[in-house]
C-alpha cells in the first residue's frame, strides 16, 4: 500500500494538519519539526499529492511562463514553439494548465511575475537567464516556486535545469580545423545572456582570441550584418559559426548574394538546429539543443517544485551536433595568413 498523510504524521509524532501545514505553508512550523516531519515522509516514500496540496493550499494547478521578447523576433524563432510543446506534453498528462505572457520591459515582466504570484500560476519556469540576472531576487522575494533554465550552476533555493553549452562550439571548432578552416569568426547572442556567453567563452578557449568575435542579437539583421562586416575585412574569415539558426540563415543567404559558394568558400554553421536547417541549399549544419525534452524537464522539474518534492537539479541531454553540406567539403583555398608568410 502506498504511504498516506496519516502514515507520515504517526512517523513524526504529528498530527496529519501539521504534516499538511509543512508543505502548504499555512501555519509556521517549528524548524525541528519540519525537519522531523520531512525525514519520516522520506523514510516512507510519501510524497504530497499535487492535486491535494492545490485544494489545500488554494493553488491555480497553472504554471507560468514569461517570455520577455520582441513580438517580431519571437515570430521567427523555432526554439520557442518547440520548448513550449516539450513543456505543454508534460503538463498535459498532469492536468496542469500553462499560462503564458509574452512582454517587451522589464517593467511589465515585473507585473507579470506579480500577477503569476498572486494567483494567476504556482510557479515559473525561467529562460534566457542573464549573467547578473534581476529575476532571480525578484522571484525569491515574491516567493514564487520557478525553475531556471540552461544554466551553468545551481543557484542557492532554485531548482535548475543545466545544459553545456560550451561542448558543442568546441566541437564545432575542431570539425572546421578539420576541415582545414584557421580562420574561424563566432557571430554570438548578446553577451549578458548566460548561454549566449558560455558559447562566446568557449569558442575563445578554443580559437585563443577574440579577434573574429562579434556580438549579434539574435535576429535575422544583426546575421546580415555582421556576415557583411566580417567578409569585409581584408583578411576575413573563411569559416563562420552562428550563435542560432535565425543569424546563420541569414548570413548564408547574404553570402550567396555577394557570389561565394558555400561550404566552398565558406562553411557555415548555427545553433538551435530545425526542421528548415535540412531544406536548406546547401543544408545547415546546426547544433541540436534538444528543445523539446528540455521543456519537458523543465514542466517535470517545476511541478515537483509546487508540490514540494524538493528535486535535485538535473542536467540536460548533451546537444547533438547535425553536420550537413554547410561545413562538408574540401578545403578552403587560400586560408592562410598572409602575415605568417
Amino acid at each position: 500500500m502506498r504511504p498516506t498523510i496519516a502514515d507520515v504524521a504517526r512517523e513524526a509524532g504529528v498530527t496529519k494538519g501539521t504534516v499538511s501545514h509543512v508543505y502548504n505553508g499555512h501555519r509556521p512550523i517549528s524548524a525541528p519539526t519540519k525537519e522531523r516531519v520531512r525525514a519520516a515522509a522520506k523514510k516512507l516514500g510519501w510524497v504530497p499529492n499535487a492535486n491535494a496540496s492545490a485544494l489545500a493550499g488554494h493553488h491555480t494547478n497553472a504554471v507560468g511562463l514569461v517570455l520577455h521578447k520582441n513580438p517580431d523576433a519571437l515570430a521567427v524563432d523555432t526554439f520557442f514553439p518547440v520548448f513550449i510543446s516539450g513543456m505543454q506534453a508534460e503538463l498535459s498528462q498532469r492536468q496542469v494548465m500553462l499560462a503564458m505572457q509574452v512582454v517587451d520591459s522589464q517593467s511589465a515582466e515585473e507585473r507579470a511575475y506579480r500577477s503569476m504570484a498572486h494567483g494567476r500560476a504556482d510557479g515559473v519556469v525561467v529562460l534566457d537567464i542573464h549573467r547578473k540576472d534581476w529575476r532571480i531576487p525578484f522571484l525569491a522575494k515574491l516567493r514564487l516556486p520557478a525553475v531556471l533554465m540552461d544554466v551553468p550552476r545551481d543557484y542557492p533555493g532554485f531548482t535548475a535545469v543545466r545544459i553545456d553549452s560550451g561542448r558543442s562550439m568546441e566541437e564545432l571548432v575542431d570539425h572546421l580545423r578539420a576541415q582545414g578552416h584557421t580562420r574561424i569568426a563566432h557571430v554570438s547572442g548578446p553577451l549578458d545572456y548566460v548561454h549566449a556567453y558560455e558559447r562566446a567563452a568557449a569558442y575563445v578557449r578554443t580559437i585563443g582570441n577574440k579577434e573574429l568575435l562579434r556580438q549579434g542579437d539574435f535576429t535575422a539583421q544583426s546575421g546580415r550584418r555582421l556576415t557583411s562586416e566580417l567578409l569585409s575585412l581584408s583578411y576575413p574569415p573563411t569559416a563562420i559559426i552562428y550563435s542560432n539558426n535565425v543569424m546563420a540563415i541569414a548570413g548564408q543567404s547574404y553570402a550567396q548574394e555577394q557570389g561565394l559558394r558555400i561550404p566552398e568558400d565558406l562553411a557555415l554553421a548555427g545553433f538551435e538546429d530545425d526542421e528548415i536547417c535540412a531544406h536548406l541549399n546547401p543544408p545547415l549544419t546546426s547544433v541540436d539543443t534538444g528543445p523539446a525534452e528540455r521543456g519537458r524537464l523543465a514542466a517535470q522539474q517545476l511541478v515537483q517544485v509546487v508540490a514540494e518534492t524538493f528535486p535535485e537539479s538535473v542536467t540536460a541531454p548533451a546537444p547533438v551536433i547535425r553536420y550537413r553540406g554547410s561545413t562538408e567539403g574540401k578545403s578552403p583555398p587560400g586560408d592562410c595568413d598572409p602575415r605568417d608568410v
